[in-house]
């Protein structure tokens, strides 16, 4: 089954969905839909060769995908759970848990190398509205899309571009800013050796994590919501490993 690796993402196959929108700009999450998964499964294994099922588990759903190895002539099955969207319920944990399955076996797991992604005002039409307390909430009616995105040797994502529905550009990562932005991850996600843990990591790992999102303006409420964190403290190691890689190729609020 090995030798069945599973491509990575193209530029059309990756969709971008704003995350956190504020008065001075506006976050977007890079993810990928069901149908790319089924697309790339039956390439990958053909049609019949693999297959999906659901199971409720103490009233969370959860989708189980089966592929079969020619090899040892068994079926190979890796399982997640889905989470509840704002509408229909049932189909929006079906259609997650089987994506979060699906990442488990290779198919779009390059989408976490990718840096966090900030729009500003000034390339993006954020509008304001009052809401009944009285409070502004912040708006934005323009469309995202990946125009080209390009991976290292280790599967990363190391050069993006981004356009609006215009086609303008608003967000561009170069391949040569991401191979230094990689080194420098692979130093900062380094466990530390010393320190009191707090329940998931340190306190050293927690001001380090403090220190890159003070660099990028990435706001916590934006990690937390990517790698669905209940509260940062709690983050295993493996997760404050991946965001602070994610960090390191993010640009700073200057270069912004």
């Amino acid at each position: 089954m090995e030798q069945n690796l599973i491509r990575l993402l193209k530029a059309n196959e990756i969709e971008c969905r704003i995350a956190v929108i504020k008065e001075n700009g506006l976050s977007l999450l890079l993810y990928k839909d069901a149908r790319v998964d089924q697309r790339i499964l039956d390439e990958t294994f053909g049609a019949f060769g693999w297959k999906r099922s659901h199971q409720c588990i103490d009233g969370n759903l959860y989708c189980t995908v089966e592929i079969y190895d020619k090899e040892s002539g068994v079926w190979v099955s890796k399982q997640d759970v889905g989470t509840t969207g704002y509408t229909e319920k049932e189909k929006s944990q079906a259609s997650d848990s089987f994506k979060r399955a699906c990442f488990n076996w290779g198919i779009g797991r390059e989408l976490y190398s990718a840096p966090f992604i900030w729009i500003p005002t000034g390339k993006a039409a954020i509008q304001a509205k009052a809401g009944q307390n009285g409070e502004m909430r912040y708006y934005c009616n323009d469309r995202f899309s990946v125009y080209s995105i390009q991976y290292n040797e280790d599967r990363e994502i190391n050069a993006l571009v981004i356009v609006n529905d215009k086609g303008q550009p608003v967000y561009e990562l170069k391949a040569k800013a991401a191979a230094e932005n990689t080194n420098k991850g692979k130093q900062a996600s380094k466990p530390a050796e010393k320190g009191q843990k707090r329940n998931g990591i340190s306190k050293e790992q927690m001001t380090s994590l403090q220190a890159e999102l003070d660099r990028t303006g990435v706001a916590m409420e934006t990690v937390q919501s990517r790698y669905k964190i209940q509260t940062p403290e709690t983050m295993n190691e493996d997760t404050y490993n991946k965001v602070m890689l994610a960090l390191s190729r993010t640009k700073s609020v200057k270069a912004a």
